[in-house]
């Protein structure tokens, strides 16, 4: 098969990660061609072409119009491949991170160019500034997604089953060094410090590790949002004197890191695929945190045992102001509403609020970096507020504690070794490149729908919104 991938740009990230994985899997099964917005800085698996209009807007000083995009992939193609492509496989193509995306994947799809089109992000997911307000997306194509919650909410927008597929990424072994101790008793979030990634959490469990350990967050973020809060984070860390090292990953390997840890830990109040949930267990280490139902299910049916995470990590409501809490939390909401340019009823609003500080308490994870400054705060300020934290949530009583820890371990690890590895990575995408490219399908998908399924009161948090 003859492949021609599409991603804005080649710079190291998730995606990034994503597209050299795929085509190191199919190195030996496809000839394939990357085409990005942006010259790429380093060598790739495969061949490369640069075409201008195609990255990020911003980048592109005098933005072409979308035909003459459309034409320049196409004679790239062409020269290639004198007879074309069989498939042009689309990276994350719902973010409008370049307004004239969708107009120049159409214009391919009026090329008669088979599109297959993978979904990573969706800007309905907390991303209203990278929102296609106006345009509609592809229809009639072929759409891949990473999780089951993304295919059934794509599902239920519309897409049909022939033509929707699930892509479980895969998952590269931990690779072992003979490495020295970087830091000595220390616990690890190995993590852009995101504010999705809720920092916050992390540093609120810190206060409970039993043998005093240091969390270690590895990187700094890159956005503008995230560069601020982290400052703050570091600032309040800094000041109130507390067991915390940003970026080690700047100044120390990261496998060293991830060796040397006494196990790593993850809050994330959200994710796409999850390589979190997986990765850890590869390094003989236990993950440790907050779990995502939604998304760690995929997970346990191959066998991952994740029944020691916790979902939810409750404070009392008292301590931040239950006026002050609905206040905030709804002008977010109305924010985010006007930003997508929808409208939610007040009662509707009010009655999710009464939903999520059911028994007067609420979920951590829900609260922007102000209320969750304020509850570390009271847990170091007195003995009684740890411990009515404790009764809430009995896991802080020992962080990272498991019954059978090698036991886990090396189930999860067998687990993660045979259902997300290279060999069936290749097979899925060779049997989903060829559905694509044989089967018409004739579908698409209600923008409408899909917002009102991401668009979640109940679990509509502070941080992400």
């Amino acid at each position: 098969m003859k492949i021609a991938f599409i991603h804005y740009h080649l710079k190291t990230g998730g995606v990034t990660t994503v597209l050299r994985q795929q085509v190191e899997a199919l190195r030996d099964t496809c000839d394939m061609l990357v085409l990005t917005g942006a010259p790429p800085k380093s060598s790739f698996l495969c061949d490369t072409a640069y075409i201008p209009g195609l990255g990020y807007d911003g980048q592109d000083q005098n933005r072409s119009d979308p035909e003459d995009i459309a034409a320049a992939i196409t004679r790239t193609i062409n020269l290639k491949w004198k007879s074309g492509c069989d498939l042009v496989h689309v990276h994350n193509p719902t973010l409008a991170k370049n307004k004239n995306f969708l107009k120049i994947l159409k214009a391919l799809q009026n090329k008669k160019i088979k599109l297959f089109l993978q979904i990573h992000d969706f800007a309905e997911d907390g991303r209203p500034l990278v929102y296609y307000s106006e345009d509609e997306y592809i229809q009639n194509c072929h759409y891949g997604v990473i999780n089951s919650r993304d295919y059934n909410i794509l599902l239920e927008s519309g897409l049909k089953k022939m033509g929707l597929h699930k892509i479980f990424n895969t998952i590269d072994p931990f690779k072992f060094c003979t490495a020295g101790v970087p830091l000595k008793n220390f616990v690890l979030y190995p993590i852009r410090a995101l504010r999705r990634k809720n920092i916050g959490e992390a540093i609120l469990i810190s206060l409970f590790f039993r043998n005093n350990e240091t969390l270690a967050i590895t990187l700094p973020p890159n956005s503008a949002a995230d560069l601020e809060s982290h400052a703050q984070w570091k600032a309040y860390v800094k000041e109130n004197h507390l067991n915390v090292i940003f970026e080690a990953g700047l100044s120390h390997e990261f496998s060293e890191l991830v060796m040397s840890a006494r196990f790593i830990i993850t809050t994330s109040i959200t994710e796409g695929f999850g390589f979190s949930f997986l990765e850890p267990w590869t390094a003989n280490k236990i993950l440790w945190g907050r779990n995502l139902p939604e998304i760690c299910q995929d997970f346990e049916k191959k066998g991952v045992c994740l029944d020691h995470l916790y979902t939810r990590l409750a404070v009392p409501v008292e301590w931040l102001g239950k006026e002050r809490l609905f206040k905030t939390w709804q002008a977010s909401i109305r924010k985010a509403c006007s930003l997508f340019a929808i409208s939610i009823d007040k009662t509707k609003i009010a009655t999710a609020f009464e939903k999520i500080t059911e028994n007067d308490t609420v979920d951590f994870g829900l609260l922007d970096e102000t209320f969750q400054k304020k509850i570390i705060s009271m847990v170091q300020s007195h003995q009684s507020n740890r411990d009515r934290l404790i009764s809430l949530n009995p896991f802080l009583l020992d962080p990272g504690n498991v019954s059978d820890k090698e036991a886990l371990i090396q189930n999860n690890n067998n687990a993660v070794l045979f259902h997300y590895n290279k060999t069936r990575y290749r097979e899925n995408l060779v049997d989903i490149y060829s559905r694509a490219i044989k089967d018409n399908v004739c579908h698409k998908i209600d923008k409408k729908i899909l917002l009102s399924k991401f668009l979640n009161l109940e679990d509509f948090s502070l941080l992400k919104w």
